[in-house]
């Protein structure tokens, strides 16, 4: 008997201590109080967890998380991504608005733009519409090089744009980037989670309390989560 008390003791001591949650071990939130983190293992992997977080009382908490898909061809620092390589932008983002082919789901608040038979995402570098949404296609911007996206069907019932290279728009870098609904494989840099947890995120994310995205890899290098 007290030979297993003095082993239970001991185990005790070698419990490791529980680490401070993800956001609190980040250089950088976006200064609001929500955040969504999709980790991923390693700069190569196509598969993580997408969470969200709420700030209360000074400390986060974990409000739900989901299993994610990443690019092909796994993950790259947003500042290096080149456009077509399949690979998802690691970094620190604002979530300008969502979006969907359905309805928004009951709870939503953020804006909300319903997809249309003539909107289209322009990823064509010549084009004044670089990166933007558009709703009928501009001359400068060739179908080809943009998603009509209603054609994306259920993938786009419902998501959230991701501010990469959104504000100030690098040509070559990459456009349409989106946390959506996840199909049967990796993705083409996108984010993706099952439909019921996009579901859950856009009723949860309330644009006053500045929700943001950061997107990174466990352990360390440049595609740290805990860099951004």
């Amino acid at each position: 008997m007290r030979l297993g008390l003095a082993l239970a003791a001991l185990l005790l001591t070698l419990t490791p201590v529980d680490r401070a949650p993800l956001p609190a071990r980040m250089a950088d939130t976006g200064g609001g109080t929500q955040l969504i983190t999709a980790e991923a293992p390693r700069a190569g992997s196509t598969t993580g967890t997408v969470t969200w977080w709420d700030r209360r009382l000074g400390r986060w908490v974990r409000v739900g998380s989901a299993p994610a898909r990443f690019g092909a061809n796994g993950l790259v620092e947003g500042a290096r991504r080149r456009q077509g390589t399949s690979t998802t932008p690691t970094g620190l983002y604002r979530l300008p608005y969502a979006f969907g082919t359905d309805a928004a789901p009951a709870g939503t608040v953020l804006r909300h733009r319903r997809v249309t038979r003539d909107s289209w995402w322009c990823q064509d570098n010549r084009s004044r519409a670089y990166n933007r949404w558009v709703e009928g296609l501009p001359a400068d911007c060739r179908a080809a090089e943009a998603e009509h996206l209603i054609t994306y069907g259920q993938l786009y019932a419902h998501a959230l744009v991701i501010g990469f290279n959104y504000d100030r728009p690098v040509r070559g870098r990459g456009a349409g980037i989106f946390l959506h609904v996840r199909g049967r494989g990796p993705t083409a840099g996108c984010v993706a989670v099952p439909a019921g947890a996009m579901r859950r995120i856009l009723a949860w994310a309330k644009p006053w309390r500045r929700p943001h995205i950061a997107i990174g890899t466990g352990g360390g290098g440049p595609t740290a989560i805990v860099r951004y």
